[in-house]
C-alpha cells in the first residue's frame, strides 16, 4: 500500500496515478519542476497523460507510445512553441493512465478530451449527435424511422446523415418508394382502417391487412438494397414489374409502380454530389486562413450522398494542420461509426495508428487514403472547394460579429468586446408553470449547449420582479461556488434583462447583496409604442436610458438576442405546461409506472375512481398484480 500523504497516488486496478508537484505560482520554473517530479515514477509504456493546474482543472490531454519519453519533452522548454510554454507554466500536477498499446491510448485520449474539454487541446465544437435511419427487425412488419443516440434497438442502422433535413428527405423518398410503415407499434395495433399515409401512397397499410408478411418482406429487402447502394437493381426490378402489370392489363398496379419508379429516378437526379462508384466513404478536407481552420465532411453510403457538414474546431491557433485533422477525426469517431474508407486531402503522420484505432473500435478494417485519380479524386476536389468556401463565409461572419461586439462594448462602455453575453426572461400564464430562462451568446454566435431553465420554486409567480430575483440569486450563487476566480469563462461580460427599470433594479439589488458589483446589467424594454419595432429603450445601471436609430445594426443584433430568449422561454414554458396537463394523481403513488398507470385509468376511467376502488376491484384491473393493487390501496387508505 502506498502512503496517502506521498506525492504519488496510484490505483493498481486502473493503472492510473496522479503526481503532484510543489509551488502554486504561475511561472515556467514551477511547471517544469512539477513535470520533473512526475518523471521520477513514469514508465516507458504506452498511455495517456493529463496536465492539470493548481486547482486540478485539466489543461491538456495527450497520448504517447512511451510516456517517459514524451513527457520529458515538456521539460525542454526552449524547444516548445509559445502555446505549450504557457501550458507548462500553468501545470502543477499530472494524471497518468497506462494502456496496452498506442492505439488504445489514442481512443482513450479522445474520450478524455470530450469529457474534460481542456483549454490546450483541439476541440470538436459541434458535438451534436448525428441522425441515422433505423429499419427495425423486431416485428413481422418492420418499421422505418429516424434515430438518434445509442443503437440499442434490434435492426439495421444506416448513416450517419449530415443533418435532420438529409435524413428526412431520404425517409420521405423511402416511403414513396417502398411503402414501409413509419408508425409506432402501439399505433399499429389499434388501427381498424388505413391512415392518411396509405391514402397518399406512402404506406402499404400492413396494419389492416392490405399487404401480407411475405409481400412486405420483399419491400423491406428492396429498401435494404437501395440503402446499400444497389439502386440500379431496384430500378430494374420496378421496371420489369411495371411492364408485366401493363401486359396483364392491371393498369392500376402499373400506375403505382410507375410512380415508385419516378420517385427513384427523382432521388437519383437530386444528388448534389456525384458519388457514383465511391461506395461507402467519409470524405474530409481541411482549409486554413488567418489562423482559423475549417473541415468539410461528406458522408457517402452506397454511392449516395447522405449530406455534408462544415466543422470549425476550437483551440487551433499555433497547432499544425496535420495535428488538427488527426485530433478532429479521433473525436469525431468517438460516437459515429466510421465508413470502411476514409478519404483525406493529405497524408497524416499518425495515419496508420489512427486506422488501427478506428478498426479496433468499429470491429472492421478502416482504410485511410488520399485519392489520386478517378471519381474519388474528383470528390475530394469538391470537398476541398467546399471547405474553402465555408471558411470564407465563416471569416466574413466572424468579422461582422467582431465589429458588432466592439460597437456593443462602446455602447455600454465595456472595457473590451464581450466574450459572453447572457440574456434573461420569465415566462408564465397568470402565474402558472412559471420559469426563468437564460440564453448565452458570444463571438461565435449562440451557445445553445449553455442555455438554462430555472423552475420558479420560492418567488410568487405573479411577481415578475421576485421571479427575476430568484433566477439571478440561484445562477450567481452557483457561479460563485463553482468558479470564484472567474477562470472558466462562465461569468458574463454583459447581462441583458428583458424588462425595464423595475426588473433591472431588482436584479441589481440581488447581486449587490452577494457582493457582485462588476457585472454590467442592461434592461431592454419596449418603448412608448409597444407594437413598433426599433423603439426599444436600454436602461443602464446608472439610471441613464438609451435608444438607437431604427436602422442601427447594433439594435438589430440586440433585438436578435432578446428574441432568442423569448423563443427559448416560451418553448420551455410550453413543455412544462404540456407535462403538467398530462400529470395525474396516480403519479404520486410510488412504484406505479406509465404502463400500470395507463392500465388503471383505462379500467376505472378516472383517477378519482382508482382512489375510491376496493382492494378486490383493484386486483381485477388488467396488468395489475395483487402486490401492486395492495400498494395502491394502502397509499390512498392509510391516510
Amino acid at each position: 500500500m502506498s502512503d496517502p500523504n506521498s506525492p504519488t497516488r496510484f490505483n493498481e486496478d486502473k493503472a492510473t496515478y496522479t503526481v503532484r508537484g510543489g509551488g502554486e505560482a504561475p511561472d515556467l520554473a514551477a511547471g517544469v519542476a512539477a513535470i520533473r517530479n512526475v518523471l521520477k515514477t513514469l514508465p516507458a509504456r504506452p498511455g495517456v497523460y493529463r496536465m492539470q493546474d493548481a486547482r486540478g482543472d485539466v489543461l491538456y490531454v495527450g497520448k504517447a507510445r512511451a510516456l517517459k519519453n514524451r513527457v520529458t519533452n515538456y521539460t525542454q522548454v526552449d524547444r516548445l512553441p509559445k502555446r505549450l510554454q504557457r501550458m507548462v507554466a500553468q501545470t502543477r500536477s499530472m494524471t497518468i493512465v497506462t494502456t496496452n498499446n498506442e492505439a488504445e491510448a489514442l481512443l482513450l485520449e479522445a474520450q478524455l478530451i470530450k469529457r474534460f474539454r481542456p483549454a490546450y487541446n483541439v476541440l470538436l465544437r459541434d458535438d451534436k449527435s448525428f441522425p441515422f435511419i433505423l429499419l427495425r427487425a423486431d416485428h413481422d412488419f418492420p418499421r422505418i424511422q429516424k434515430h438518434r443516440g445509442a443503437r440499442r434497438a434490434k435492426g439495421n442502422y444506416y448513416g450517419p446523415f449530415a443533418s435532420a433535413g438529409s435524413v428526412n428527405n431520404t425517409l420521405n423518398a423511402l416511403q414513396k418508394l417502398f411503402l414501409l410503415r413509419s408508425c409506432t407499434d402501439g399505433f399499429f395495433k389499434t388501427r381498424d382502417r388505413p391512415c392518411l399515409l396509405y391514402q397518399i401512397k406512402r404506406c402499404s397499410a400492413p396494419c389492416v391487412g392490405r399487404i401480407g408478411v411475405e409481400e412486405y418482406a420483399e419491400l423491406v429487402g428492396d429498401a435494404k438494397d437501395f440503402l446499400a447502394g444497389k439502386s440500379t437493381k431496384v430500378q430494374t426490378k420496378l421496371g420489369a414489374q411495371m411492364t408485366e402489370a401493363a401486359e396483364a392489363m392491371d393498369f392500376e398496379l402499373a400506375a403505382v409502380l410507375r410512380d415508385r419508379l419516378k420517385a427513384l429516378t427523382f432521388i437519383q437526379g437530386t444528388q448534389a454530389i456525384n458519388a457514383e462508384g465511391v461506395g461507402d466513404a467519409d470524405v474530409f478536407a481541411l482549409a486554413c486562413r488567418d489562423g482559423v481552420m475549417g473541415i468539410q465532411a461528406f458522408f457517402i453510403r452506397g454511392g449516395q450522398n447522405w449530406g455534408h457538414r462544415s466543422f470549425f474546431p476550437a483551440h487551433t491557433n499555433e497547432v499544425p494542420e496535420d495535428e488538427v485533422l488527426t485530433s478532429f477525426l479521433t473525436q469525431f469517431y468517438e460516437e459515429v461509426p466510421p465508413a470502411r474508407n476514409v478519404l483525406l486531402d493529405r497524408e497524416l503522420a499518425e495515419g496508420a495508428l489512427l486506422s488501427e484505432a478506428l478498426a479496433e473500435r468499429a470491429g472492421y478494417k478502416v482504410a485511410l487514403s488520399v485519392p489520386q485519380r478517378g471519381d474519388r479524386r474528383r470528390l475530394m476536389e469538391q470537398a476541398k472547394r467546399n471547405a474553402v468556401e465555408a471558411l470564407d463565409r465563416r471569416l466574413a461572419e466572424s468579422t461582422t460579429q467582431a465589429k458588432l461586439l466592439r460597437e456593443v462594448a462602446d455602447l455600454f462602455e465595456l472595457a473590451e468586446p464581450p466574450n459572453r453575453i447572457e440574456i434573461y426572461d420569465n415566462s408564465h400564464i397568470q402565474g402558472t408553470n412559471a420559469l426563468g430562462a437564460m440564453v448565452v451568446a458570444g463571438p461565435e454566435g449562440f451557445r445553445k449547449g449553455q442555455y438554462r431553465k430555472f423552475n420558479i420554486k420560492q418567488a410568487a409567480t405573479d411577481d415578475d420582479f421576485a421571479m427575476m430575483r430568484e433566477v439571478f440569486a440561484r445562477r450567481f450563487a452557483r457561479a460563485q461556488a463553482e468558479d470564484p476566480d472567474r477562470d472558466a469563462g462562465d461569468w458574463p461580460d454583459l447581462v441583458l434583462i428583458d424588462g425595464g427599470r423595475g426588473q433591472l433594479n431588482a436584479v441589481k439589488g440581488v447581486l449587490e447583496e452577494m457582493g457582485i458589483e462588476d457585472v454590467c446589467l442592461v434592461g431592454v424594454a419596449k418603448g412608448p409604442h409597444h407594437g413598433r419595432e426599433g423603439r426599444e429603450v436600454f436602461h443602464l445601471m446608472d439610471g441613464r436610458e438609451l435608444t438607437l436609430p431604427v436602422n442601427s445594426p447594433v439594435l438589430f443584433y440586440l433585438q436578435r438576442l432578446r428574441d432568442e430568449v423569448h423563443r427559448f422561454a416560451i418553448g420551455a414554458h410550453r413543455q412544462k405546461r404540456a407535462k403538467a396537463i398530462g400529470a395525474s394523481p396516480l403519479d404520486e403513488v410510488p412504484g406505479i409506472g406509465p404502463a400500470r398507470k395507463k392500465a388503471l385509468l383505462m379500467h376505472f376511467g378516472t383517477a378519482r375512481s382508482v382512489r375510491g376502488a376496493s382492494l378486490d376491484d383493484l386486483k381485477k384491473a388488467p396488468g395489475v398484480s395483487a402486490a401492486v393493487a395492495q400498494q395502491v390501496y394502502d397509499f390512498y387508505h392509510s391516510r
